[in-house]
């Protein structure tokens, strides 16, 4: 058994107090025997006031959260996914970007958000994230984790099949989708969606989520959940507040269900 954690948070304006927020989560995972973290989309900034948020956000290289959680895995022993950061490009548009952290401090991979998600909801909601952030073009896989092989994804990702489609092919042996899920959207589609990803590609999923009432507004689903290969949830952690929840992995279930259901073994190529 491997034992993760995740971190549900609800991110704020200040990256002062969202980085002490995080590290403290390295800690109480470290202290819960977790081998690797998982945290939420936006972990190190949530706001959707552009204005404020540009004087708030570096490079990257420049980042001092990002820092900070190096430095934390060093000191911790523990891999960390982090489910986004926001950046600032060179050409100052802004990256939506995952990135996996060895215990050495080392960035072992990194992704951007392929999909933006723009859109009216009916509830009034209306969101444009192309309006400032830069899609990535390819997916994003890490070898060695304490999970075997990591798939990359964020988010609105999860309604694009064929992101995962290309995560199932390249045998990955669990899939992170990190979020800040709206409530209308969380309500309807959430757990259908996460359970869908999990069985068509025969893999754990690890969905940390942001949860709550937010500083700039906004109001995000939670249930950050783990999901087993047949589709099964070992852990929801509710929509009411935030904390770090722990969940045991059994790698041997993934061939158990992969030897049951050879869908991708038996996966041919559908003509366009």
């Amino acid at each position: 058994m491997t034992r993760i954690a995740l971190f549900q948070a609800n991110t704020g304006v200040d990256p002062v107090d969202n980085a002490d927020a995080l590290v403290r989560a390295v800690d109480e995972a470290a202290e819960g025997g977790a081998a690797m973290l998982f945290t939420p989309e936006m972990s190190n900034l949530l706001d959707r006031d552009r204005e404020r948020s540009g004087q708030m956000l570096r490079s990257e290289q420049d980042d001092e959260t990002l820092a900070k959680m190096r430095e934390a895995a060093k000191r911790t022993g523990l891999w960390l996914s982090l489910g986004s950061f926001a950046f600032v490009n060179p050409d100052e548009t802004r990256a939506n970007r995952a990135l996996v952290i060895d215990p050495a401090g080392n960035i072992r991979a990194s992704y951007d958000k392929m999909h933006m998600f723009d859109v009216d909801l009916a509830s009034g909601e209306s969101w444009r994230e192309s309006n400032v952030y830069r899609a990535g073009d390819k997916p994003g896989v890490v070898d060695d984790t304490p999970l075997g092989r990591l798939g990359l994804s964020i988010c609105y990702d999860i309604r694009f099949p064929a992101l995962f489609d290309a995560l199932g092919r390249a045998q990955c042996d669990a899939i992170a989708i990190p979020a800040a899920f709206t409530v209308p959207t969380g309500t309807a589609h959430w757990h259908i969606l996460q359970r869908a990803r999990a069985i068509e590609a025969s893999a754990f999923v690890i969905a940390a989520a942001q949860v709550g009432e937010h500083e700039d507004g906004r109001r995000t689903y939670g249930h950050s959940l783990v999901v087993d290969p047949w589709g099964e949830v070992l852990l929801d952690m509710g929509g009411e507040r935030s904390g770090v929840g722990f969940a045991d992995i059994d790698p041997a279930r993934i061939e158990e269900v992969r030897a049951q259901v050879p869908s991708l073994a038996n996966r041919r190529a559908i003509p366009a």
